[in-house]
């Protein structure tokens, strides 16, 4: 017999199977000896009161031999002689899981990505850490397995009507990553744990006769007949395929500009602008947990995370990416252009939490009358250069206490913080949008109140966090997922504004895909 059971153990209890068993023994009012095994469904913290628990609901198996988990068996046939093919452009989550899908389907998939190969990254962000030299196809954004594999592998998502989240969740534990993601209230895998098992998805893709791509840097689409022939790489190849799924990212800046010219519709989308803020993360353990910064946590507890939003004016303002046991990161795409990001590694252990906060930003912000395609995409732009600029080149970046942020003072010194690039006071007045800026000098205030010890002078504001999601849509049919005027072209996932973070790129990806044999209007066309 199999049950369903919820308990809440301490932390230290909740990580002891022998006294997991003794507690789903007690409250089904069994021997200890009838429960034979468990399986964890689901796993939480509870931490709104002093004394910290574990919410755990199991799968109890009682009076019967117990069976560990198994992943539903993935199958992928070989498709190197398929009729239809699909190409692929971006190697992000939604491309590597759209390719996937594809071979699921029958069809093989030839995937592009403009970047390097997940190892070879390694070496650009080497070079930008340590010398402010930036490639911009290669970089914390582009590149094999997208941004989010070097920048956290956060896999939070709340899009669960877009797909399949459990399926996405279980593909990854077949291709390397922890079994507990699937049970974990905040499943993360960790930048350092990532590139092996996006390695192992390239290599399914290439095993199953699909091809994968590096260097390739879209630069132009020769269309016939409202349909995309073939794609023009800056390498001089060229590529083709029965349809066309774009998912290049939110940061393929130069990919919105050739649709633009090419006048393939796309639309201007509002998005979220701020700055990344670091606290030490006992100051974060301390207030989440109610435990002494002298102390620390409880040794069986995660670093603590946060999330905090709060309406300014009418206007939201709000968390975004936290990053417990986190680093600061440039994530610049474009010389003399600062973005910055936050990152953890799997056993989460700086010293460090950072998260963006960031303002809703909307096209009548910046929109002088035109409101054009590309108003919002400018914009952004315009708030990276400045940001640069006030740095003073190689990717420094400017910074505030959050006491002196809030106060619209110059801050006279600096906090020690995780950004490997450096940083130099600047009053962020001079960075941000007015309006940007004081809504947060309002959130902070209140967050504040929220959170005892959150507004602080220990805390560092870093600029800017400017690439929450894509400043312009490239729609696409509701039903057909199909562009509505280039008939092969299938917009996707963050970079199209229809995704935001691993999990729901990774899900669009895969509807995408799964729609291609359903409406594709494209299937026939000789190449």
């Amino acid at each position: 017999m199999q049950q369903e059971v919820l308990l809440q153990l301490s932390p230290k209890d909740a990580a002891q199977s022998a006294v997991i068993s003794e507690n789903i023994a007690n409250e089904l009012g069994l021997d200890h000896k009838r429960v034979t095994g468990f399986h964890f469904i689901k796993k939480s913290i509870d931490a709104r009161k002093r004394n910290v628990l574990i919410n755990l609901k199991l799968k109890a198996f009682v009076d019967e031999p117990f069976h560990a988990t198994t992943l539903p068996p993935f199958e992928f046939p070989d498709v190197r002689n398929a009729e239809k093919r699909t190409l692929v452009i971006g190697a992000g989550p939604a491309g590597l899981f759209a390719a996937l899908e594809l071979i699921q389907q029958g069809i093989k998939p030839i995937v592009i990505e403009r970047g390097k190969d997940v190892r070879e990254r390694r070496r650009d962000l080497a070079a930008l850490n340590r010398d402010g030299i930036l490639n911009e196809d290669s970089n914390y954004c582009f590149g094999e397995g997208g941004a989010g594999t070097y920048s956290d592998g956060k896999l939070y998502t709340r899009s669960t009507k877009r797909g399949n989240v459990e399926k996405v969740l279980q593909l990854l534990v077949h291709f390397g990553a922890d079994p507990a993601i699937l049970y974990t209230a905040h499943p993360h895998i960790g930048t350092n744990k990532l590139p092996g098992i996006i390695q192992n998805i390239r290599q399914q893709i290439i095993d199953a006769g699909g091809e994968v791509h590096f260097n390739e840097k879209v630069i132009d689409f020769n269309i016939v007949n409202q349909q995309i022939r073939s794609v023009v790489c800056a390498s001089g190849n060229c590529f083709d395929g029965n349809n066309i799924i774009l998912a290049t990212g939110h940061s393929a800046k130069d990919i919105y500009v050739l649709l633009h010219q090419k006048q393939i519709l796309i639309e201007a989308k509002p998005f979220a602008l701020g700055v990344r803020i670091e606290h030490p993360q006992s100051l974060i353990d301390s207030i989440q947990y109610h435990c002494p910064t002298t102390i620390g946590r409880d040794e069986f507890l995660p670093p603590a995370s946060y999330q905090l939003v709060e309406q300014v004016n009418g206007r939201g303002a709000f968390s975004f990416c936290m990053c417990p046991g986190g680093i600061i990161a440039t994530a610049s795409t474009v010389q003399k252009e600062l973005v910055v990001n936050g990152w953890s590694p799997s056993k989460r252990n700086n010293p460090f939490a950072n998260s963006g906060m960031v303002v809703q930003v909307g096209l009548e912000d910046v929109s002088k009358g035109t409101k054009g395609s590309l108003d919002l995409h400018h914009f952004q732009e315009s708030v990276e250069r400045r940001a640069y600029e006030a740095g003073g080149g190689y990717f420094v970046a400017p910074a505030q206490r959050m006491t002196d942020f809030v106060k619209g003072q110059s801050s006279s010194t600096l906090p020690e913080n995780s950004y490997l690039r450096g940083v130099v006071p600047v009053n962020m007045k001079d960075v941000l949008p007015d309006f940007v800026f004081s809504a947060l000098q309002n959130a902070f205030k209140a967050f504040g109140k929220k959170m005892k010890g959150y507004y602080t002078e220990e805390a560092t504001i870093i600029a800017p966090e400017s690439r929450t999601s894509s400043p312009v849509r490239i729609p696409r049919d509701p039903e057909t997922l199909q562009h509505p005027q280039i008939s092969n072209l299938y917009p996707c996932a963050e970079g199209a504004g229809y995704a935001g973070g691993i999990v729901s790129a990774a899900m669009d990806g895969q509807r995408v895909a799964n729609h291609l044999s359903i409406f594709s209007a494209a299937d026939n066309f000789s190449m």
